[in-house]
């Protein structure tokens, strides 16, 4: 399948180099929504120096990839069509890496025990745009979070046809579970910007258990 690759800039080194795929699903090539969210940890604004990171929906993997060149052991999922991809990008980045990647496959709202002890971060960019695949995306989020993971989740607005219901939806049902607060545009990365593509920080909702 003819592939063409995005070059991703790196402050600290050499570019990540990213294949995407001219054929297939929205999983094979690098939206906007990713190199906002990549270039955003590349700030520093989220310790992930050792820390435990799973990336969920990473297509691509250029989110999961670029955490792993900051020194973070990360965990990219996808769906099993996706992995081939991963598994390129991983090997073609690997001399990048200061932390460590390996691909896995999950699907939402399966069981995610193997992913188990809870994650410090779980990356998220664009994986909002089917209805069907909310709660199942829901359903993992909250089997996977622990009290201390935080969640990065970086979506583009999208204001053609169903998208603003989805995305009010979505949000609508996270809530019920999950503290969300919005990441201000003057922290995202300089270049790597955009008033419709916005970082939410989400962590889950403490319960207080009775005394």
């Amino acid at each position: 399948m003819a592939g063409f690759v995005r070059e991703l800039e790196r402050r600290g080194g050499p570019a990540l180099r990213l294949e995407q795929r001219a054929a297939g699903g929205v999983g094979c090539v690098v939206w906007d929504a990713a190199l906002v969210l990549a270039k955003f940890l590349e700030t520093g604004a989220c310790p992930l120096a050792r820390r435990h990171v799973l990336e969920l929906g990473a297509g691509t993997g250029a989110v999961g990839i670029m955490a792993a060149t900051l020194g973070a052991n990360v965990t990219v999922t996808d769906l099993e069509e996706l992995q081939e991809l991963l598994m390129v990008n991983i090997e073609n980045n690997k001399h990048l890496v200061t932390g460590s990647v390996r691909a896995k496959v999950l699907k939402w709202g399966e069981d995610v025990s193997e992913f188990q002890p809870p994650p410090d971060y779980i990356l998220m960019a664009d994986c909002i745009y089917y209805e069907e695949s909310l709660e199942p995306l829901l359903k993992t989020l909250k089997d996977l979070t622990g009290p201390d993971t935080c969640v990065l989740c970086c979506y583009e607005q999208r204001t053609m046809g169903k998208n603003p219901e989805i995305e009010r939806k979505y949000f609508e049902l996270l809530q019920l579970d999950f503290e969300l607060e919005k990441i201000p545009l003057d922290k995202h990365d300089e270049e790597y910007r955009s008033e419709d593509i916005h970082i939410m920080n989400i962590h889950r909702k403490q319960t207080n258990i009775p005394s």
